[in-house]
C-alpha cells in the first residue's frame, strides 16, 4: 500500500543516478573539451533523451536490490521446512493472487521489521518482482485485510506500473537535463571567462537536481492515478469487501493520536494519508498517494455501479 517505497526509492535512486551521470559527463566534457552545447539544440536534445532515459532505467534495474537493502527485507524460501504458518500463508496467498493476475513468474516474497502497517511491490519487470510486507501488517490487520493489500500490490506488478513510471521518469529526466544545461550555459556566459567552466559545472549539477525535483510533481500525479487502478485491481483479485476493509483499517491506524502510533510520524508524513492532517494545495502536488477517503469512495462507487 505504501507506494512511496516503490516510487520514493525509485525517485531517490533516480536522482542519485542523474547527479552521478551529470558529474561524470561534466568532468569528461571539461577534460576533453567536449559538450553538447558546442553543437546544435537538436544534438543537445538527443543527448539529454539518451542520458535521461538511461538514468531512469538504471534506477529501475536497481529498484528490487535497493528495496531489499534499505528495508532489510528477509525473503521467504518456499522450500524451507521450518517456515511458520504466517509465512506459508503469506507465500501461498501471494502466489494465488499472482496466478489469478496471470503473472508470467511468481514474485519474490519477503517480510521486513517495521511497526508501520505497510506493504510494497517493486522490481524491473513482471518476471522479476518483489512483494514485501511489514511485520506491523500482520500485527494490525486480519488475513482478509492483508489479502486486499496483497491484491493491490500484485495489481501494481500486473499493470506494469514500475515500467510505466520509468518511462515517465525518463522523460522528466530528459527535460531536466536539457533545461539545466541551457540554464548553466546562460548563467556561465555572464561571468568572467576564467570562471565559466566552474560556474557551468556547478549550475549544471544544481539544475539537474532542481529540475528533477520539480519534475517529481508530474511523476507524483501519475503515481496517484496508478494507485486508483491498483485499488480497482485489488478489489477484483481479493474482493471489493477485502480491499475496502483494508483501506478502512489504514484509516483507523492513521487516525490514532501521534503519541499512540509508536513513533510513526515520519511514515505518516511520507504517506500523506493522515485524515487528521489534510495536505494543502502545494503539498498535495508531491503526494504519491491519493487520500484514503478518496480511494475508499472510488471503490464504493465502482461497487455500486457494478450492482
Amino acid at each position: 500500500m505504501q507506494f512511496f517505497k516503490r516510487i520514493g526509492l525509485f525517485v531517490l535512486t533516480n536522482i542519485l543516478v542523474m547527479v552521478t551521470i551529470g558529474i561524470v559527463w561534466s568532468l569528461i566534457s571539461s577534460f576533453f573539451g567536449l559538450g553538447p552545447m558546442n553543437g546544435s539544440v537538436i544534438a543537445l536534445m538527443a543527448f539529454c533523451l539518451v542520458m535521461g532515459m538511461s538514468g531512469a532505467f538504471i534506477s529501475l534495474m536497481l529498484s528490487r536490490w535497493m528495496a531489499k537493502s534499505m528495508y532489510g527485507v528477509q525473503l521467504i524460501d518456499p522450500k524451507d521446512p521450518s517456515l511458520s504458518n504466517d509465512g506459508r500463508w503469506l507465500l501461498d496467498t501471494v502466489y494465488s493472487l499472482a496466478r489469478a493476475a496471470q503473472l508470467p513468474a511468481m514474485p519474490e516474497v519477503g517480510i521486513y521489521e517495521s511497526a508501520d502497517v505497510n506493504a510494497f511491490a517493486t522490481g524491473p519487470s513482471k518476471k522479476k518482482s518483489l512483494v514485501a510486507v511489514s511485520s506491523g501488517l500482520f500485527q494490525r490487520m486480519s488475513k482478509p485485510e492483508i489479502e486486499g493489500v496483497l491484491g493491490h500490490e500484485i495489481t501494481h506488478i500486473a499493470n506494469g506500473d514500475m515500467v510505466t513510471m520509468t518511462l515517465i521518469q525518463g522523460i522528466v529526466n530528459s527535460i531536466a537535463f536539457f533545461f539545466s544545461r541551457i540554464l548553466a550555459n546562460i548563467i556561465s556566459s555572464q561571468v568572467d571567462e576564467k570562471l565559466r567552466g566552474v560556474v557551468r559545472f556547478a549550475m549544471t549539477i544544481i539544475g539537474d537536481i532542481l529540475f528533477t525535483l520539480l519534475g517529481s510533481i508530474i511523476v507524483a500525479y501519475f503515481s496517484r492515478r496508478r494507485e486508483f487502478r491498483a485499488d480497482a485491481g485489488g478489489a477484483k483479485l481479493a474482493t471489493s469487501a477485502n480491499m475496502v476493509q483494508a483501506l478502512r483499517k489504514l484509516q483507523t491506524v492513521y487516525e490514532l493520536p501521534l503519541d499512540a502510533q509508536e513513533g510513526r510520524r515520519d511514515a505518516l508524513a511520507t504517506l500523506q494519508i493522515s485524515h487528521r492532517d489534510k495536505p494543502g494545495a502545494l503539498r498535495s502536488l508531491f503526494m504519491t498517494h491519493p487520500p484514503l477517503e478518496d480511494r475508499i469512495a472510488a471503490l464504493e462507487r465502482r461497487s455500486a455501479h457494478a450492482l
